[in-house]
């Protein structure tokens, strides 16, 4: 007899989406289920897992608050976060360090989660939440607030973000719907080119106009730092309501995981799931770039992250990106703090320099289909 072939690595779970049909996914759902790591993690293991990652998020949150280009001992942090005397070190932690922090959880928990979606929904692991033209319409709007309205406070134009990203979410799902329905494939080519068409006109926009591009520069960079302390407030009824609607669709993503006509005959509404996790994306990636600007790679390494704890439950993936997201943007914010220390570098550069190796990494290993 020819000798078994050795078992899947727990630590590579196979990414598992749902499915534009039900041939492939059903021919091996069986073996995925086998190898998901709810099958082949000890019971100590799957318990440890969930407790390292929330361990790793206190830290994340703990090191933002510690660490900054003013020097302030542990101790005294950790006092005035609990008695604000007004003293200078009470300052910087309650005025910068704190929203700052608050920031970046909720920009790293929406990007994370709408990353794990769009990739779940399009069944593509290189998709992110730029897939709609999420960023693209968000710069759209705000070149539109500070060229032709004359906007020049933050709480002004991150509004116009956020209804140009709406807007562009909005015209590549109505394009993409158009003759054979929003399949994945025709949602990511209408948002390529509707985001390669903003992008142009913003540019252009931008040589035009000098007073405009210093605005633009400043929020295209994509920081937590800087911003308006207000913002995250403004913009937490769609965060809380993009991440409740996420977590909703996660049954029916595990059932259309089976394949879209095994979804149907199971009762799954292909079509109001596909609109519903697009509006879910919407308003998670829409908020977080209209209040930090393009982050990118977070919502695309966040979801492989997650899926090699995960497995394929959508359920658990979404937990998993949920906490994880913010930590990878709060240590990347720590790390730009302190790496060209008194200056800062933002958070959208350091989470590229740590996305593009796993990227690379991720090709090498071969885990991305037809590459």
């Amino acid at each position: 007899m020819p000798p078994e072939p050795p078992p899947s690595r727990a630590e590579d779970p196979p990414f598992v989406g749902p499915s534009s049909s039900g041939t492939d996914a059903r021919s091996t759902g069986a073996a995925e289920e086998a190898r998901s790591p709810e099958t082949v993690f000890s019971a100590p293991r799957r318990l440890l897992v969930p407790l390292a990652v929330v361990a790793a998020s206190a830290v994340a949150v703990l090191l933002s608050l510690l660490v900054g280009s003013e020097s302030v001992p542990a101790a005294e942090v950790l006092r005035v976060l609990w008695q604000d005397d007004q003293s200078q070190a009470a300052v910087i932690v309650h005025e910068l360090r704190v929203p700052r922090t608050l920031l970046g959880l909720g920009v790293g928990l929406a990007l994370g989660l709408a990353g794990a979606l769009m990739q779940s929904l399009t069944r593509n692991p290189l998709a992110d939440p730029g897939i709609l033209g999420v960023n693209a319409g968000a710069a759209a709007g705000m070149m539109f607030a500070v060229a032709v309205l004359g906007l020049r406070s933050f709480l002004s134009y991150v509004w116009l973000a956020f209804l140009g990203a709406g807007l562009a979410a909005v015209l590549v799902y109505l394009a993409a719907a158009r003759g054979g329905g929003a399949t994945p494939v025709r949602l990511a080519l209408v948002g390529t080119a509707l985001g390669t068409a903003l992008g142009s006109a913003t540019q252009l926009v931008v040589f035009l106009d000098p007073a405009a591009f210093d605005e633009y520069r400043f929020w295209v960079v994509g920081d937590i730092a800087g911003r308006d302390p207000d913002v995250l407030r403004l913009l937490l009824p769609f965060l809380v309501v993009g991440v409740a609607l996420t977590f909703a669709l996660a049954p029916t993503l595990n059932v259309l995981a089976l394949g879209e006509d095994a979804g149907r005959a199971l009762g799954a509404r292909v079509g109001r799931t596909r609109l519903l996790a697009a509006l879910a994306v919407l308003l998670l990636a829409g908020a977080a770039t209209a209040a930090a600007g393009p982050v990118g790679f977070v919502g695309l390494a966040v979801p492989h992250l997650a899926r090699r704890f995960a497995g394929t439950d959508q359920r658990r993936l979404f937990a998993y990106a949920a906490v994880i997201g913010p930590v990878l943007v709060l240590i990347a914010d720590v790390v730009g703090r302190v790496i060209i220390a008194p200056a800062e570098l933002q958070v959208s550069v350091v989470a590229a320099v740590i996305g593009a190796p796993f990227l690379i990494a991720l090709v090498r290993r071969r885990r991305l289909p037809g590459l």
